[in-house]
C-alpha cells in the first residue's frame, strides 16, 4: 500500500490535530496550485434527427464530500480522502450536470437540450442525483484504485410535474495506476459507461431507441 501514500492527502477535519509547524505545514500544502482535470461526453456515431422536445438538465443534488470539485478517494466505506495535487475543472455536480447536457445534445435527438429553465418552459426536466463519484481502494496490487460512479435520474414532465420514469445508473472501472492520470482515466471509462447507459434510456423512454 506505499504507492497509496503519495495518492492520498487527509481531508480537512483531520488537519485541526495537527501541533505547530505541521499544521502551518499543511495549510501551506492545501494553498499550492492542483492540476485541474475534466471528463469527456458521450456521443453517437450517427446522430438522430431532432425532435419538437425541449429538455433541461437541473444541477445535480450531491452530498457531503461529493459536492465539490476535489476528487474523492475512499479508503473504506466510512473514510474520505482527495486525490493528491489534482481536482475537477468544476464542482461534481456541476461537471456531471455539463457531461450529460452535451451527452443528449450529441443525440441530436431533441431541439434544445439545456442546463437552465430560464426562457421557454421546457417539455421535460432530468432530474439527477450522485450517489458515488469516487475512486476507492482495493487493496489488490494489481489494480489498486476503483473508479466508482452512480446516478439517479428521474425524468420530469413540465406540464403537470409528474414523474414518468426513472432509473439508477452504475459502473466502475479500475485504474492500472495509482497517479492521478490514471486514476482520472478510470473515472472517464467509468463515466462514460453511465452516460451512454443514461442517453440509451431517455432516448428509449421517448420511443427514441434505434431511430435515425
Amino acid at each position: 500500500m506505499q504507492p497509496l501514500r503519495r495518492l492520498l492527502i487527509v481531508g480537512i477535519p483531520a488537519l485541526m490535530t495537527l501541533p505547530g509547524c505541521a499544521a502551518v505545514g499543511a495549510i501551506r500544502g492545501a494553498a499550492e496550485p492542483l492540476d485541474s482535470y475534466t471528463l469527456t461526453p458521450a456521443s453517437l456515431a450517427t446522430p438522430m434527427r431532432p425532435t419538437a422536445r425541449h429538455i433541461v438538465v437541473q444541477t445535480p443534488v450531491a452530498s457531503g464530500a461529493l459536492n465539490s470539485d476535489r476528487i474523492v478517494v475512499m479508503p473504506s466505506r466510512l473514510q474520505v480522502q482527495y486525490l493528491a495535487g489534482a481536482r475537477w475543472v468544476d464542482p461534481v455536480p456541476d461537471l456531471v450536470q455539463s457531461l450529460l447536457t452535451e451527452s443528449l445534445g450529441n443525440t441530436g435527438a431533441f431541439r434544445f437540450v439545456g442546463r437552465t429553465t430560464t426562457g421557454p418552459l421546457p417539455d421535460y426536466t432530468i432530474l439527477t442525483e450522485i450517489h458515488d463519484f469516487q475512486a476507492e481502494t482495493t487493496g489488490n496490487e494489481a489494480a489498486p484504485i476503483v473508479a466508482r460512479v452512480k446516478l439517479s435520474l428521474a425524468l420530469m414532465r413540465e406540464s403537470d410535474g409528474t414523474i414518468v420514469a426513472s432509473r439508477r445508473i452504475s459502473a466502475a472501472e479500475p485504474a492500472a495506476d495509482v497517479d492521478a492520470a490514471q486514476v482520472v482515466a478510470a473515472f472517464n471509462a467509468a463515466t462514460d459507461k453511465v452516460l451512454e447507459q443514461a442517453v440509451a434510456w431517455i432516448l428509449s423512454t421517448f420511443g427514441l431507441a434505434g431511430t435515425s
